[in-house]
C-alpha cells in the first residue's frame, strides 16, 4: 500500500473519528441505531434464513418472507423467554440477506436485530456476483459504505457490521484478499466491525497483517469459527485486541467450550470472547425450508455448567452482554 494512500485515509480517519468523538457509543440494528448501553444479552452470530444456490441464482423470490418468519418466530421467541435482546443475523449478501424479513421481524418480536454489508468468499467464490471480481478494494469498499449511508437496496435498512468470508487455505487467494482490502476501507470510513468467517490460526493471521497495512486495529476484527484454531493462536489474537468467537456451540461441545473458556479466562482474555451457536438455518430449496435449529443451548447448557466449572455471573455478562457491545460498537479502531 503506497505512502498516498495511507496519508489519505490517515486524513479521513482522523477527521471521522474527531466527529464520532462527540456521539455516544451505538449499535446499528435492522430498525435504526440503539445506544451500546441497550444490547442486553446478545448472541453474536446465528443466521435466519440461507440460501447456498450461488450468487448469480439466489434472490428474493426464492422464498416466502411470510413462511419463513412463521418457521423462524417459535425459536426467536424461546430464547426471548431466556432474556436475549440483541440476535446478529450473520448471512451475508447473495447467500439470503433479506433486509426486508429481518426488519419485519424485529417489528414483529421486538428483538434488536443486525444484518450486514460486504462478500461471502467461501466455496470457491460461488456466494460473490460475478460482477465484483474485477472491482478493486476501493470499489467494494464504496458499495459497502453506500450501504451503510444510504440503506440496503433503497430499504432504508443499515448494515451493523461487515461480514466477510475466506477460506481455509494456508494463504490468500487474491479474490479474499482483496475482500479484506474492502473490509479495512469500509471500517475506516463507517466504523463497522469486521466480521470475519475463518477458521484456522494461519488465515486469522494473514487477514490481521492486512488489516495493519491500513492502520485497521485488531481491535475492529472478529475471527469467526475460531474454535478450528488453537489456543495458542487465540491467545496471541486477543492480547493484540482481536475477538475470539466461539460460535459452534451445541449439546454435543458443552465440554469442550467449558474447557476453551476457562482457558481464555486462565488467560484473563474472557474479555475478548464471543459466544453464539451459528443455528437457525432455514435453507431456501429445502422442503418446508428443512430442519429449523433452534438458539438456546447457551442459555440451558453451557451457562448452566460455566457457572458449576468456577465461572461468576460477571464473567457470564461479559460473555453475552459487555463483550459483544464493545464488539460492534461503531467506532473506527485504528494502530
Amino acid at each position: 500500500m503506497n505512502k498516498i494512500r495511507i496519508l489519505f485515509w490517515s486524513v479521513i480517519v482522523t477527521g471521522i473519528a474527531s466527529c464520532n468523538s462527540q456521539t455516544s457509543p451505538e449499535i446499528m440494528t435492522v430498525l435504526g441505531p440503539i445506544s451500546a448501553s441497550e444490547i442486553g444479552t446478545t448472541l453474536a452470530h446465528e443466521h435466519i434464513l440461507v440460501d447456498f444456490i450461488g450468487a448469480d441464482s439466489t434472490g428474493y423470490h426464492r422464498w416466502d418472507r411470510k413462511h419463513v418468519v412463521e418457521k423462524a418466530l417459535p425459536f426467536l421467541e424461546a430464547i426471548q423467554a431466556k432474556g436475549c435482546q440483541t440476535f446478529m443475523e450473520c448471512t451475508p449478501a447473495y447467500v439470503g440477506r433479506d433486509p426486508v424479513l429481518m426488519k419485519s421481524i424485529a417489528l414483529k418480536t421486538g428483538l434488536n436485530i443486525l444484518t450486514n454489508t460486504g462478500f461471502y468468499g467461501s466455496g470457491k467464490n460461488k456466494f460473490i456476483p460475478s460482477r465484483a471480481i474485477q472491482m478493486s478494494p476501493e470499489e467494494l469498499a464504496a458499495e459497502w459504505t453506500a450501504e451503510f449511508h444510504d440503506g440496503i437496496e433503497g430499504t432504508g435498512v443499515r448494515p451493523g457490521f461487515i461480514k466477510i468470508s475466506v477460506d481455509r487455505n494456508d494463504s490468500l487467494i487474491p479474490m479474499h484478499e482483496k475482500l479484506v482490502r474492502a473490509a479495512a476501507l469500509t471500517h475506516l470510513e463507517t466504523g463497522l466491525a469486521i466480521m470475519s468467517h475463518t477458521g484456522p490460526d494461519k488465515p486469522a493471521f494473514d487477514q490481521l497483517g492486512i488489516l495493519a497495512e491500513y492502520g485497521v486495529s485488531p481491535e475492529a476484527f472478529i475471527w469467526t469459527h475460531a474454535q478450528a484454531g488453537t489456543l495458542d493462536g487465540w491467545i496471541k489474537a486477543a492480547r493484540m485486541g482481536a475477538w475470539i468467537s466461539l460460535d459452534n456451540v451445541n449439546e454435543k461441545r458443552t465440554q469442550e467450550y467449558i474447557e476453551n473458556l476457562s482457558a481464555l479466562k486462565a488467560a484473563g482474555l474472557l474479555r475478548q470472547v464471543l459466544l453464539s451457536h451459528d443455528s437457525g438455518w432455514y435453507r431456501v430449496g429445502q422442503k418446508d425450508g428443512g430442519k429449523y435449529n433452534g438458539y438456546t443451548t447457551i442459555f440451558t447448557e453451557l451457562i448452566p455448567a460455566l457457572l458449576q466449572n468456577g465461572f461468576d455471573d460477571e464473567d457470564i455478562e461479559d460473555l453475552l452482554h459487555h463483550n459483544p457491545a464493545r464488539a460492534f460498537t461503531i467506532q473506527i479502531r485504528t494502530i
